[in-house]
């Protein structure tokens, strides 16, 4: 199995990056493969609404300058999707909105090719805001009909120079329970896949 994670902090070493690997390297102890992508340094727009991608049902966005349709496949294909996220504004950076907008308008018009895979998202967050931008993570997921796994609070973790988040010590537990939580949900799924087609066979 395989969990592909999206940086949406334009620091490729910061507080999110770290947070995303507190609960990747947990997912690769469990057997479960690994993968950040970096999205807040890149140079993407939003949708431009141009419905093409309804359209032509070809699984592409119409933009192809960017990591946006490289990025669909790479979720098609994993098991799980990680998002995280540091705080601007008490909400998603720009990119990262702009990121998720046409990723998630994509599938949704393609049949919905997110459809059951699990997906959770993480906040490295400075102060405030955290709970306002983990939702705004999280509508992405449930409008998709992913499966949300939980962890004992809120996916948020405290930081404000790059690494600091490794020292909260509660982030860390919270971020510990959550790879548990991922892991297990996980393999429910991909045992679930299985007696599909053992069913499908008979």
């Amino acid at each position: 199995m395989k969990v592909v994670a999206f940086n949406g902090s334009p620091k490729i070493n910061g507080n999110t990056y770290h947070a995303l690997q507190l609960v990747g390297k947990e997912l690769e102890v469990a057997g479960i493969e690994f993968e950040i992508i970096h999205v807040g340094n890149q140079s993407i727009r939003g949708c431009i609404a141009c419905g093409n991608c309804s359209t032509k049902q070809n699984e592409q966005c119409i933009i192809t300058n960017d990591i946006i349709n490289e990025s669909i496949q790479k979720v098609k294909e994993a098991d799980g999707i990680l998002l995280g996220s540091p705080v601007h504004y008490s909400g998603v950076p720009g990119t990262m909105k702009s990121f998720l907008d046409r990723l998630f308008y994509v599938s949704t018009s393609n049949g919905n090719l997110f459809r059951h895979k699990v997906g959770a998202a993480i906040v490295a967050d400075r102060r405030e805001g955290g709970i306002s931008t983990l939702n705004e993570l999280n509508y992405y997921l449930s409008y998709s009909e992913m499966m949300i796994p939980t962890s004992n609070y809120w996916n948020i973790i405290y930081g404000t120079t790059p690494d600091e988040v490794v020292q909260d010590t509660e982030g860390n537990q919270i971020m510990r329970v959550l790879r548990k939580n991922m892991a297990y949900l996980m393999k429910v799924m991909n045992a679930a896949k299985g007696r599909r087609r053992s069913t499908r066979r008979r």
